[in-house]
């Protein structure tokens, strides 16, 4: 990937500290609101650009792990691991499958919700002994 100045990150950085520091205060009514929801939505795609390729790196590595799924593309990886939950092949008691699951809950919530009580209960009961 072509490395410019500013980066997609920084950019995405920008226009959201336009909307919530300048737009967003002269605003009103249904317009405040949708310019919040557009900042938001910005927030997100940002955090998924920072974080997607390890979170994306670790979830492949933990479904190499599972039993029975074959190494290929991501998706086709994902589609076993549904195929076999579906099946009824794995289940509660299969090696690896709920730390696989919480991971990929957790990783998903650090980017769409960080702020989400829940997801700071959850992490700071999994980094517990």
């Amino acid at each position: 990937m072509m490395q410019s100045s500013p980066s997609a990150i920084e950019l995405l950085e920008s226009v959201t500290a336009f909307l919530r520091n300048d737009a967003i205060p002269k605003l009103s009514g249904r317009e405040a609101f949708d310019a919040r929801v557009a900042a938001n939505v910005l927030d997100i795609v940002e955090r998924e650009l920072r974080l997607a390729p390890k979170t994306d790196a670790a979830e492949r590595d933990s479904l190499t792990r599972l039993p029975g799924i074959r190494e290929d593309t991501f998706e086709v990886m994902n589609r076993q691991l549904c195929e076999k939950l579906a099946s009824g092949q794995y289940g509660f008691d299969t090696p690896g499958l709920i730390d696989h699951l919480w991971m990929i809950t957790l990783n998903r919530l650090s980017i769409d919700q960080p702020g989400y009580s829940s997801y700071h209960a959850a992490i700071h009961n999994r980094s517990q002994p």
